[in-house]
């Protein structure tokens, strides 16, 4: 029996946003006060660390739903079945629906019957159902798709990250800078090959990290006290990641059966570039090996962190030979894990 990713799709908004347009933006401390930096300093300083240079924001006309649709339509069309034959529907989000130039999230209807809807899906068994994980949250709807399928309850799914963090960011944080739109969407089904999910790792700390990434005020005091914004406590979120990710990834590497010299792709929440180069170093360690330099395709320098939709966007880039220097072939392991919000921490070993 083996659970496969049978087709994948994604939509990457087309608006860029580079990070010269930041230059004019009033960036404040977390207390207010000015930043003792002009803003080309703490630009230049902000893609040393994170890699990004430029990212993604949907259409004005646009909410995180039909992020998901668009992209959803493309996995139905890459996998080519019967949307009607879809059993669960699980999209991954934390902010539903926000429409632009409002601060109101909006998910009643959740997003996944939102979606069921935009496809013309009249199949009532096909269930569909939201899933609030942070940034893991696609990797997770993966997940328990596979756990509905090997319970017999299910034979295919369609599994979907999307978010637009552009309509929460606070525009007077630095983090600001961070974060993008997009979706991915994925199909998950039971197929008679030789390939697919081997193993997973799931987990979540609350017991002192609950709060490292947090609904806050804005850095500008002048602003309405009662509005919040996405904050995160990056330093404690880097430590932590560094240590937890990696032990998650040998943790489910372990479990799978494969041997590290099998492993050819990570694919790696897209968060921040030297963050990532830092996980994959260290999983390398644990495993006494030294990792290959093309062993982490990234797509953060153009398309910044949208959460949810980094990494089925990244595999769908991949899959679809949209990734220069960066190929899947048949047979190879893959490694998925992502870090967020929660603090939740996951993993998958994939064979391709």
């Amino acid at each position: 029996m083996a659970i496969q990713i049978t087709g994948t799709g994604s939509y990457i908004p087309k608006s860029i946003e580079k990070n010269k347009d930041f230059h004019n933006h009033e960036f404040l401390n977390a207390d207010g006060t000015h930043i003792d930096h002009p803003n080309e300093v703490i630009v230049e300083k902000f893609k040393a660390i994170t890699g990004i240079a430029e990212r993604r924001y949907a259409d004005e006309q646009l909410v995180a739903s039909d992020l998901g649709f668009l992209a959803a339509q493309k996995a139905l069309d890459n996998a080519n079945i019967d949307p009607e034959s879809i059993d669960y529907i699980i999209c991954a989000h934390n902010f539903g629906d926000v429409k632009y130039n409002t601060v109101q999230s909006d998910i009643l209807p959740c997003l996944a019957s939102r979606i069921k809807h935009r496809l013309r899906i009249k199949n009532p068994k096909c269930v569909a159902y939201d899933i609030l994980f942070g940034c893991p949250g696609w990797l997770e709807g993966v997940i328990q798709a596979q756990a509905f399928i090997r319970a017999g309850m299910a034979k295919r799914c369609l599994v979907i990250g999307a978010e637009t963090l552009s309509r929460v960011v606070d525009k007077h944080d630095r983090d600001s800078m961070i974060y993008s739109d997009g979706a991915g969407a994925s199909i998950v089904e039971f197929t008679d090959s030789d390939s697919g999910i081997l193993a997973h790792e799931s987990a979540s700390f609350t017991y002192d990290e609950a709060y490292y990434l947090y609904f806050g005020n804005s850095n500008n005091k002048e602003l309405c006290p009662d509005t919040r914004y996405i904050k995160m406590h990056g330093r404690k979120i880097y430590e932590f990641a560094l240590t937890n990710v990696a032990q998650a990834m040998k943790d489910c590497l372990d479990k799978s059966g494969a041997d590290i010299t099998e492993v050819k792709k990570i694919l790696i929440h897209q968060a921040n570039e030297k963050m990532d180069d830092a996980i994959v170093k260290r999983f390398y360690r644990l495993h006494k090996a030294k990792a290959p330099e093309d062993i982490m395709p990234m797509s953060i320098h153009k398309l910044g962190n949208s959460s949810v939709a980094t990494v089925p966007t990244l595999f769908d880039l991949i899959r679809n030979n949209k990734l220069d220097q960066h190929q899947i072939n048949k047979g190879d392991v893959i490694i998925f894990a992502s870090v967020g919000a929660g603090m939740h921490i996951n993993a998958i070993v994939y064979r391709y």
